[in-house]
């Protein structure tokens, strides 16, 4: 079968940049298709376009899900009280089809990436100039193409192999390849394009894709490859390959575990990160674009837009490593956030907690919040369904602290250099615990585990083996990279979604006496549901009249 690639191609000789650094010739609006390809500066130009590719810390409105934080409110470690990209009237509630994917879909989005790529590179080396700096332009769009594709096999399978540039007088027509056949170019086209990063000039700008970042990506997809969702016979060799790609990163010897304040993982350049994507202040409103925005508590007159839910909150453990379902663990439900797994106070503000600096708030001093920093979520409580900016209320009555910069006030002023996460050494280790655990090697899997563990302030070694191991090892996948985009993905690869997500999701109402003590009350907030079918995103239904390609199963 034969697929037309709706690709949105304008073929013109005039191109319109907005970067500054080469406006420096007549005319200063456009330069012609020409010019472009004969001088590297204008195709680097060109190929800055491509790094859009890439998920944001921000929430671009109307536009196709960009993949970064608002995958949370698709699964169930978070709750997207205003159904953007339509992840609670459709996704959630297990009704997708080919005709309502809308804003989460990045089909389209995302082959239009790939043919500016594969022009860039049917271009690039024809262009005279210094060759460590084509060297670098060209391995960034080897990436960012490779990156695509990335996206596109992970949430459709198998899909059209385009390498070349279409033409006016192209047909349009490829055929799909299989997911074996994508994620083997995806995993050539980062190592050529490690390799050409390598061979570049060093000491790129922060923001810009390096040979690390390509290799990282390549242990992602190799571990996704080797999952069960692709891997139902378990083939050790997969997993041999995912294992060996991850070790490839750890042994670069370039990257540590952060070990200052954890929660300033995600808002400062540090050890840990092994590529970022910058987002930088547009506009005035551009916080409206803004993870602070969009999820600070409502009484700080955020939206709460994207909160924990209390099945993410039960995830953490308590202080000495052990499961809160756990009768030895010491949780009490009615003291529900003392002695907890430290990396729950660094990523969720639940009620009591401080939050932020008391020069922004000061609206919220009062003799029980002295500085007005101190989150209120219970029942009639600053952040509660009966307090300040009703409408933005949690719904949880949790919000999230990871990626909350404290130090603006996101009211005011939006921040330059934000970044949101590619990649981090900590996920590469769980990468790594997780492809030696089913490779047999147990104490390996435990080692990199216990080192997350004990960077976050747990002292007690792991001793789990078996299916306890590997719950465990879900469990730190889980608790680790929440809200980072990573739970959608990995309940999938995993086929536990139609368990995981076809259960309600829960919340906490918490009710204050006069003399200050609290009891918490836990009940389900929505009912989510999956099919089997929704393991993979449906191809539009305009793509498939215009082809008469099958559509993925499930969505006949």
């Amino acid at each position: 079968m034969k697929l037309k690639i709706l690709v949105g191609i304008f073929i013109s000789n005039t191109l319109l940049f907005s970067c500054s650094r080469v406006l420096d010739r007549a005319p200063l609006d456009s330069y012609t298709d020409q010019s472009v390809w004969t001088d590297l500066k204008l195709a680097e130009a060109f190929a800055n376009n491509i790094y859009n590719i890439l998920p944001t810390c921000t929430y671009d409105w109307g536009k196709s899900i960009n993949r970064s934080f608002l995958l949370s409110g698709a699964v169930d470690e978070g709750y997207n009280k205003f159904d953007y990209a339509g992840i609670r009237s459709v996704i959630t509630k297990g009704i997708l089809s080919p005709d309502n994917a809308g804003d989460f879909d990045i089909w389209a989005k995302n082959y239009s990436h790939i043919q500016n790529a594969n022009i860039f590179l049917s271009k690039i080396d024809a262009i005279p100039g210094d060759e460590t700096f084509r060297n670098r332009i060209k391995g960034e769009i080897t990436f960012l193409r490779a990156y695509a594709y990335y996206q596109l096999v992970t949430d459709y399978g198998g899909v059209p192999l385009i390498k070349k540039p279409f033409e006016l007088n192209s047909d349009f027509k490829e055929p799909r390849s299989s997911y074996e056949e994508v994620v083997k170019f995806i995993v050539s086209e980062l190592d050529i394009a490690a390799d050409l990063l390598n061979t570049a000039a060093k000491g790129s700008p922060v923001g810009r894709i390096t040979a690390p970042l390509a290799l990282a990506i390549k242990s992602r997809i190799l571990l996704y490859a080797a999952s069960s969702q692709w891997n139902p016979a378990n083939e050790q060799a997969k997993w041999a390959a995912a294992a060996a790609a991850a070790k490839a990163v750890i042994d670069l010897n370039k990257f540590s575990l952060y070990n200052g304040n954890y929660a300033d993982i995600f808002t400062t350049f540090n050890s840990e990160l092994i590529g970022v994507k910058l987002s930088n202040k547009q506009y005035d409103w551009s916080a409206f674009n803004g993870v602070e925005m969009m999820c600070y508590p409502s009484g700080y007159h955020g939206w709460a837009a994207l909160a924990p839910t209390q099945n993410l909150v039960d995830a953490f453990g308590t202080a000495n490593g052990k499961y809160i379902s756990d009768p030895t663990s010491g949780y009490d439900p009615q003291k529900p956030y003392v002695n907890r797994d430290p990396r729950f106070y660094a990523n969720i503000v639940y009620d009591g907690r401080s939050l932020g600096s008391a020069n922004f708030v000061d609206w919220r001093k009062s003799s029980s919040n002295p500085d007005g920093t101190l989150a209120e979520f219970y029942e009639g409580g600053l952040d509660s369904p009966q307090g300040i900016d009703t409408w933005n209320n949690s719904e949880t009555r949790y919000t999230f602290r990871k990626y909350m910069d404290t130090t603006y006030d996101f009211n005011v002023t939006t921040q330059n250099n934000k970044f949101w996460i590619l990649s981090r050494l900590s996920e590469i280790y769980l990468n790594y615990a997780e492809a030696e655990f089913y490779l047999g090697h147990e104490a390996t899997a435990r080692q990199y585990l216990d080192m997350l563990r004990k960077r976050a302030g747990i002292t007690v070694d792991l001793t789990e083996s078996g299916a306890d191991l590997e719950k465990r090892i879900r469990n730190e996948r889980q608790i680790e990279l929440c809200f980072e985009g990573h739970r959608y993905y990995d309940v999938r690869r995993w086929k536990i979604a139609e368990v995981s997500q076809n259960k309600p999701i829960g919340q906490v109402i918490i009710t204050r006496a006069q003399n200050g003590t609290k009891t918490y009350q836990y009940k389900d907030l929505e009912q989510r549901y999956f099919k089997p079918g929704n393991y993979l995103l449906p191809i539009p239904r305009t793509e498939i009249e215009r082809t008469g390609l099958p559509q993925n199963p499930g969505y006949n």
